[in-house]
This record gives C-alpha cells, structure tokens and sequence, in this order.
C-alpha cells in the first residue's frame, strides 16, 4: 500500500489502496460509517445529462433487434420441390423413386414469390440439411452469449466506452461480410462474430446507463431500455417488406450501426468505473460536465470523490471473503431460489425468440404478424413497469408466465384456418415472456446477495441463451407434428410459474449483503408468521 496525496482534481501523488487514493489514516476512519456516494450527489439521480446519455446508448437496441431476429426472415418457412433426379415416377420433397428405386433428391426448385433468395434456398438448407438453419440461430445465440462474457471481461478491465466501440466496428465489418461471403460455413463463423458483437453492445451500454442514475430510477431505466428493442423488432417487419433478399437485409440491418460510431464523441466513460481504477481527474470532469448540464447546485465534486473512494475502501477491508460459483448452491434456500430463478430465465430465453420466431408459422402475412409481435411489446414494458412497483416481482413473474404458457397451450386447439386469432394467441405468449424477461431481470437482481450478485445474474443470462440456443429446435419441432412446439412453448412457462412459489418476494425489502443473508432471505417471512400465530395463541 502506498501513501498517496490528491489534489483538487484527484491526480494522484503517492499512496494507493485497491484501485482508489487516500490521504491518510484518520480520513479512513472519518468515512468508515459514513454513506457516501459521489457519482450521485455530484450530478443528481437522473437529470437531463442522464437522458441524454440514456437515449444516445439506447439506440444500440434497434441492431441487437435486428440481428437476433433476422433469421425470421432470412431462413423463413419456404416451399420446395426435388427436381433432380428427374423422370421419377413420383415425387415428394426429399425423396423420389427412380427407375423403381428410392432416392434421395439432390436438387430444389424453391418457392420465390414472397422472398426472391433466402439462406435455405441459396445453400439447400432442407430435408438432411434443414437443421443447419437452426444451427445457425443456435450459433448466433451463442455469440451473443460469448460477447457478454468476454466484453463484460473488457469492461471490468479497460473500461465501458473502449469494449463499446469495439464491438460496434466489430459489428458493422462482420454484419457487411455476413452479406457477401459465399460459403455457408464461413456464413457460421461470421454471424458468431456479429453475435459476440451484439452481446459486447448489450452489455457495455446497460452498464454505463445503470452506473450513471440513481438507484430509485435503474428500474425504470430497465424498463424503458427495452422500448427501444420493441422499436427494433417492429422495424424489422417493414426492412424486411422492403429487402427481401436475405443479403440485402442483412446490409441493411448492418449499415445503420456506422451512425453509433459517433458514440465516440457522445457516450462518456462510466464515472464509476473511472473513480473505481484511481482516474479521479478524468471522474472530476465528467461528473462536473454533468452537473452543469443537470443545473445541480455547485458542489466541491473532488473532494466529494475523495470522500467516496475512502468509504469503498472501508467497506473492502471489512468485506466477506470471496464468494464463487459453489455459492449459489451451498446452502438448502439459497439452492432452491438459484434452481428456481434459473430455471425461470431458461423459459424466458426460450419463450420469447421461440415464439417470435414460430409466429411465421402461425398463418396469415408474416410482415404484419410480426410487426404486430413487435408493437404489442410496447405496452407490455410499461405494463410489467405497473405490475412489478404495484403487485411485486414474485406475482407479476407468475401472472405474466401463466399468461404465456395457456396462450400457447390454446394455439394447439385453433384451426389453421383462424389465422387471426392464432396471431392474437403468439401475441399474447410473447407479451407474457417480454414481461416475464423484464420482471425476472430485476428480481434475480435483488433476489442474490451482494457478494454473488454479479455470479447469480450472469449465471442467469447463460441459461437464457441457453434456451434460445433450444429454440429453433423446439420450433423445428412443427415439421414433425405441428401441435409440438405450442405444447413446449406452453408447458415450460407454467412449470416456471410453479417454481415462483419458492421464491420470497423482493420489492421494498433490504436487499440481502451476505451470503447468511441470501440463505435467510424469504425465511424470516415464514419465521415472522410463525411467531405472530404463537403470540395470537398466547393471548388467546
């Protein structure tokens, strides 16, 4: 540990302790109890500056969008027929009988007259090899996976901005080879390159939007920040109406992220992060830019981040011991919320790109299916926003899974023939995973303890991407008996739903700190109940 002095604008003379500076001894023990939270007081809880920043990151979520449900129309169901061999005696799509012998077809002849190419038909994705479509939404998945992982890494390490802009130039040079390569293996390699570019944005811009407001308002900021992405999802239907082509939609889906580029100039570096690695000058600055634009009153900022990094410091050396994965299962409650919450995230994974993508199935025009898939979204956000603050994480999750899961039960009982109530069944399935998504966000948020938090919740996006690598799987599952994938899409959400039983309700309570706590926690509910019939027996 070295001793170090900061000027007023937090340049650093000598000592350092865990990343931020202090002065001496005595200001520790000044601060040790004291709550002191510089980021926030320096420039208010959310304000103009916020906003601005906000909606400027948001904008990300229109090619996250895009790129994950792009394959709805770039490998869409599509009509064929075997024209080779030819001179069979008869015909069916994969096999033919040939001089009195069965053989399998080598050549297609593809239904054009809604999309003029798309990945199925350029590479004869069908019959032994129609599971490489699905294969490919598996992989993409799996890239927005790996991009989580290794540009969350980056950020912990460089910062929020620089793994930002990567993956943005990342994602517009694999987005435009994506459109041009020729080989359907080298097709694989490029969309997991745009997918871990697409999970690098998620998760770099998320970060900076939380680090930068208030606690009170990181829920509503959650909420909104999906608005963007049912906006993207909406669009899609009309670039896709107008780009038919799959490769001239997957340029059009791609050229738009050059604009992000100018996040260089307009997202500022995380002022956590920055006071977090001992670049308070560069803090200072920041936070000083955003208190004149948010008109907060005029504070001395430096001295104030100086007040927050001996606080952290305080808490660091009286903090637990290093908490890991084991955690999470150690103990019999602690096991049971972590199976359930994960358990719940795999369903909503699963649930929400299966059915957008099993609603081209569902008969009718798809432009405007999933379009309407899309808009319907919109007030599912502000519903689940209503549902969480009103009725509590615990009963939304189960109310908006149990939604989910009948609608789609219901869609195995509608005829083909009623097409508009079978959209109107998938609307209701996806709206129900969209909130079941936002709601199971926030309460695996509080549900862990602090010392896991960071473990539980990445945890649980695995296992999301998990069930959306599952889903076109499940969705492939039509070809086979087509009351198949509603049943699955149906049951999972009610047997998640079941589950929700287990877990202890999170709203207005003291988030659990320890991993004690996180054992406790929904406990004391039970002990609390208890107790009060003991006294009322008493009394009696």
């Amino acid at each position: 540990m070295k001793e170090t002095q900061i000027n007023g604008y937090g340049d650093v003379h000598e000592k350092e302790k865990n990343g931020c500076h202090i002065a001496n001894e005595k200001d520790v023990e000044a601060v040790e109890h004291e709550e002191v939270d510089a980021v926030q007081e320096a420039m208010g809880n959310f304000g103009r500056w916020q906003l601005l920043v906000c909606v400027a990151i948001s904008l990300v979520k229109f090619p996250v969008a895009w790129h994950q449900l792009a394959i709805v129309f770039m490998a869409p169901k599509q009509s064929f027929n075997c024209t080779a061999p030819s001179h069979s005696e008869t015909k069916d799509q994969c096999l033919v009988n040939f001089n009195g012998t069965l053989t399998e077809c080598t050549e297609w002849e593809f239904d054009r007259s809604i999309f003029p190419e798309t990945i199925i038909s350029q590479w004869s994705l069908v019959c032994h090899r129609s599971h490489y479509a699905n294969i490919q939404q598996s992989v993409l998945m799996f890239g927005v996976l790996l991009g989580n992982i290794f540009f969350g890494s980056l950020a912990d390490r460089y910062g929020r901005k620089i793994p930002l802009m990567i993956s943005v130039v990342l994602q517009i040079v694999s987005g435009i080879g994506c459109a041009i390569v020729p080989w359907f293996p080298a097709l694989l390699i490029l969309k997991l390159l745009s997918a871990m570019a697409t999970g690098g944005t998620m998760v770099t811009s998320y970060v900076i939007c939380m680090e930068i407001v208030g606690s009170k308002w990181r829920a509503a900021i959650t909420v909104l920040y999906q608005i963007p992405y049912s906006l993207g999802h909406m669009t899609l239907s009309g670039l896709s109406f107008w780009f038919r082509h799959w490769q001239h939609l997957q340029l059009a889906i791609t050229i738009p992220s050059i604009l992000l580029l100018g996040y260089w100039w307009v997202v500022p570096e995380s002022p956590r992060w920055l006071i977090a690695v001992g670049k308070q000058r560069a803090a200072c600055k920041i936070l000083q830019k955003a208190a004149n634009v948010n008109k907060v009153k005029s504070k001395d900022i430096p001295d104030m981040v100086r007040k927050h990094c001996l606080h952290q410091n305080s808490k660091r050396t009286a903090s637990d011991h290093k908490a890991s994965f084991p955690d999470l299962f150690r103990t019999p409650n602690m096991r049971i919320k972590s199976l359930a919450i994960f358990f719940n995230w795999l369903v909503c994974g699963m649930g929400l790109f299966g059915m957008t993508q099993y609603i081209g199935q569902v008969g009718g025009d798809i432009f405007v299916n999933f379009a309407v898939s899309g808009a319907i979204q919109i007030p599912g956000n502000f519903l689940s926003w209503w549902a969480m603050s009103t009725l509590g994480r615990k009963i939304t999750l189960i109310s908006s899974n149990t939604t989910a899961g009948i609608a789609s039960l219901l869609l195995v009982m509608v005829s083909a023939e009623t097409a508009w109530l079978r959209l109107l069944l998938a609307c209701f399935g996806i709206v129900g995973m969209s909130v079941s998504f936002t709601t199971v966000y926030l309460f695996s948020g509080e549900l862990f303890p602090t010392v896991v938090r960071n473990i539980g919740v990445g945890t649980s996006s695995m296992c999301a991407r998990i069930g959306s690598m599952v889903a076109p799987f499940v969705v492939s599952l039509g070809l086979i008996k087509g009351w198949l994938p509603p049943i699955v899409f149906g049951t999972l959400p009610l047997m998640g739903a079941v589950l929700c039983f287990f877990l202890p309700e999170t709203t207005g309570c003291t988030l659990p700190e320890t991993l004690q706590d996180g054992e406790d926690f929904g406990k004391k509910q039970k002990k609390s109940k208890k107790q009060k019939e003991a006294e009322a027996e008493a009394v009696l």
